[in-house]
């Protein structure tokens, strides 16, 4: 392999691993999210919503937890600078990128055809 080659394989390389490590803390924020609805902790998901999210709801713990909310795993991940959509198996999350990390702006959300999702939770 000519020496030209070689750079441009080393170049796709690094930046698909950049790319892909840029997926991965909003993936987890959501998988935490998930993961508290999960084991009944509302006040720990809720930690995890944005400021207009989280306000936009009454009871937030207790409305998190009776929503039924469900992930899975982790299928598609798309970032669009400080925006991203996380599909799970069974959610797709739409998150906001902090100073302090990424946030749950919606979630509990379904496609409908034509239209914005419509989300169970959301600012």
């Amino acid at each position: 392999m000519g020496k030209r080659a070689m750079t441009v394989v080393c170049l796709a390389v690094t930046v698909a691993g950049c790319a892909r490590a840029g997926d991965e803390p909003a993936a987890r924020t959501a998988e935490r999210f998930f993961a508290a609805v999960a084991q009944g902790q509302g006040d720990r998901a809720c930690a995890l919503l944005s400021p207009r999210t989280a306000e936009s709801v009454d009871d937030c713990a207790g409305d998190i937890e009776s929503k039924g909310l469900r992930g899975g795993a982790v299928g598609d991940v798309e970032v669009y600078g400080d925006e991203a959509q996380v599909r799970m198996g069974g959610d797709t999350v739409f998150l906001h990128r902090f100073p302090d990390g990424w946030r749950v702006r919606a979630a509990g959300c379904a496609p409908r055809p034509g239209l914005p999702y419509d989300c169970q939770v959301s600012s």
